[in-house]
């Protein structure tokens, strides 16, 4: 989407969303008592006219797509249907829920443009908000992945978008930077503790500037500490980076695999002189309550590490009701399939693979979550960030002029055939400086996608 129709889009959503609030308790009640039903009080030949139409969007063919649904108002329309259907969602009238998630699927694809695309995975997770957790149709909506297909659409994503890759080599650089400062008392080691292991991507390219500053006879030690979700994703990411650092005779490398159920910071154990770093990338706003996020954040405190690497996805608005989370996570994703459209072409199915078993993923898991608004997921502000850090004993730490350069060479090496430019120019992928250089934006045309941060222990190193 353009910028300009980025900008109607935001202004009627915002039109939409203003919520007086004078019935909330009122809805919440009549909420609760729907959800005793397994489709949350909607008719069952409802239900089903409803899923039917999302069958037939499911197998729409190729030929089906629209050229450009911007040029005649299509996308807008989308948009507003989407936004009256989470409307009425909110306020408990589902028959214009239905209704409205009906049109929707006649008029979306997977297959089609972004805002098609894109709208599609939204309307699938208003729908699994709709009805209970008890219903076999929500358990059809909310079908997760299997894992070897989640792992390709992450890989995927990681290799046509700068968008990880940004994350991960801003992060690197400024791990790098943290053991060279303390390379004359650290033994030559570093340990990295890293709350989100994920598929470990993060740390070959680590490992690579670690073995360039070794020698033979100098050997550099690399400890990972990483935290993730089963112990099978564990055991497979031990097992890929063991293999890739064995590439490296002059590195030392330790991987010690932590579930985050049942294992925390407290449990760290640090050895003598070693640098101590701690990597948080897009696992903060998992957390959603605070109390989770201050309870970690005084931990990383307590451990004393030289360095705290924060990367986050960055929100634009106030997130405290259903209705300014979803306008969010809308304007949020929109962007996202919108950049795609830049590296891959619409019949791709590489691309498919990213928005269905990656994206539409993450997209249906933030719609289907509890009413509690304290407990709910929202992308915050960098503001919100340095105040919680700050607030917790932080301070920024500048990020270096090779952070900037690296930024720039990857957004230019990433570039395609799409405009790309470093500052803040409208158009493509851009990165800018934020905090007076305590902090790096990476942007698609005027939607500010992740940030990433350095901070330190105040008064400390």
């Amino acid at each position: 989407m353009e910028g300009v129709q980025d900008e109607q889009l935001l202004n009627l959503g915002l039109a939409i969303v203003i919520d007086s609030g004078r019935e909330r308790k009122l809805k919440r009640k009549r909420r609760e008592g729907l959800k005793t039903l397994d489709t949350d009080g909607v008719s069952e030949g409802d239900i089903f006219s409803l899923l039917e139409m999302r069958e037939i969007m499911l197998k729409k063919e190729n030929k089906t797509r629209e050229a450009n649904t911007g040029e005649d108002g299509k996308g807008l329309r989308l948009i507003h249907s989407l936004l009256v259907a989470a409307t009425s969602l909110d306020d408990n009238k589902t028959d214009s829920a239905v209704e409205n998630l009906r049109e929707l699927y006649q008029n979306v694809s997977l297959n089609g443009d972004s805002v098609q695309r894109v709208a599609a995975y939204f309307a699938d997770g208003l729908v699994a908000k709709l009805l209970t957790r008890r219903s076999p149709f929500h358990a059809m909506i909310m079908k997760e992945p299997a894992p070897e297909d989640e792992f390709l659409a992450y890989m995927e994503l990681y290799k046509v978008s700068p968008y990880y890759q940004f994350a991960h080599f801003t992060a690197n650089q400024a791990i790098m930077e943290a053991f060279e400062r303390e390379e004359n008392d650290n033994n030559r080691a570093l340990h990295v503790v890293d709350l989100d292991v994920a598929y470990g991507f993060q740390w070959p390219s680590l490992m690579q500037s670690l073995s360039d500053k070794a020698t033979t006879g100098n050997r550099v030690s690399l400890r990972i500490t990483g935290f993730g979700r089963t112990i099978e994703e564990l055991e497979d990411t031990e097992a890929r980076l063991v293999g890739f650092a064995k590439t490296f005779r002059n590195l030392g490398f330790e991987f010690q695999g932590m579930l985050r159920s049942n294992s925390g910071l407290k449990s760290i154990t640090k050895r003598k002189n070693e640098t101590v770093v701690v990597n948080s990338v897009f696992y903060l706003n998992s957390l959603c309550n605070f109390t989770h996020i201050s309870e970690t954040l005084k931990s990383m405190y307590i451990l004393n590490p030289s360095l705290v690497v924060l990367v986050e996805q960055e929100g634009g608005r106030s997130s405290r009701t259903f209705l300014s989370r979803f306008m969010e996570f809308l304007h949020y994703y929109a962007a996202m399939f919108d950049s795609l459209d830049d590296f891959l072409p619409l019949d791709s199915l590489q691309r498919l693979q990213i928005e269905k078993n990656h994206l539409g993923k993450e997209i249906k898991r933030l719609m289907d979550v509890d009413d509690d608004e304290a407990n709910s997921p929202k992308y915050e502000r960098m503001e919100t960030w340095k105040g919680r850090m700050e607030s917790h004993g932080f301070s920024g730490r500048h990020l270096s002029s090779k952070s900037i350069i690296q930024a720039k060479l990857l957004l230019k090496i990433n570039s395609h055939y799409c405009p790309i430019q470093f500052g803040g120019e409208n158009g493509g992928f851009t990165s800018f400086e934020r905090e007076e250089g305590n902090a790096i934006s990476l942007a698609w045309q005027d939607k500010c996608l992740i940030t990433a941060s350095a901070w330190q222990c105040a008064g400390g190193r």
